[in-house]
């Protein structure tokens, strides 16, 4: 008997290293982790650098690939072992079509999901960051709020003038449907001049951007993580209920 218990014991050590190993190397290789806890097992998504679309950018480039992220939610949407989707961004920005197709997978997730901008949620970080259930902003972040471009030959016919106005109108009204913001000031916001340098726009600050509408609260991992479990925690009664 006693025998029996140090193979269970040595079973269950190994299988906790196995995992903790398995962790150390998705947060090397694609920036995400598992988290347990009493009141919620979570899985951690990072969104650094630039979204990577259908071209592969120069080796030097911090990069977020999406090939990587949506097979990876549409596991965490699946495994009853994972409660809650914790979503942190710090992003230039990137291809148009691949951030949209992250942030429509968010935001039609069943399991709750919080964002938290750290650093910048730039251009189609937007979206991202709009795209949880609850989106948070530390005091010090930004956001840069632009019309869509497009680097390269253009060919210079109606067509393409409007082929641009309906991607844009994707990206603003992505954006209003899952914040609070209204679709004339986003429109506003995105036409700005004289703020960016050479550029259409404007940077908001934390506070600008949770008193806009947004974002929904300024706060940092602290906050994003109490809401988080509350989420979960109301989830779990009334699936008991």
């Amino acid at each position: 008997m006693a025998e029996d218990e140090k193979n269970n014991q040595s079973a269950e050590e190994e299988n906790s290293g196995g995992q903790a190993e398995g962790n150390a190397q998705n947060i090397k290789d694609f920036g995400m982790t598992n988290m347990e806890n009493p009141r919620g097992n979570l899985h951690c998504l990072t969104i650094v650098g630039q979204v990577e679309g259908h071209m592969l950018l120069p080796g030097q480039n911090k990069s977020t690939k999406y090939e990587h992220v949506l097979p990876l939610l549409v596991s965490v949407e699946q495994d009853e072992k994972v409660d809650g989707l914790l979503v942190i961004l710090n992003t230039v920005g990137g291809d148009v079509e691949a951030g949209l197709a992250i942030s429509e997978m968010i935001a039609s997730m069943k399991k709750p999901t919080v964002s938290l901008v750290l650093g910048g949620g730039h251009s189609i970080g937007v979206p991202l960051a709009v795209s949880a259930k609850r989106s948070f902003i530390v005091p010090s972040a930004t956001m840069t709020v632009h019309p869509i471009r497009m680097n390269g030959t253009v060919i210079g016919v109606p067509q393409t003038y409007e082929y641009f106005n309906k991607m844009q109108d994707r990206v603003v009204n992505f954006v209003v449907k899952n914040s609070g913001i209204s679709k004339d000031v986003f429109t506003e916001l995105m036409m700005k001049t004289g703020e960016i340098a050479n550029d259409v726009g404007c940077i908001l600050l934390g506070d600008e951007a949770v008193s806009l509408g947004l974002i929904d609260e300024v706060g940092g991992i602290r906050e994003a993580l109490e809401c988080l479990y509350s989420m979960i925690e109301q989830e779990k009664e009334s699936e008991g209920g």
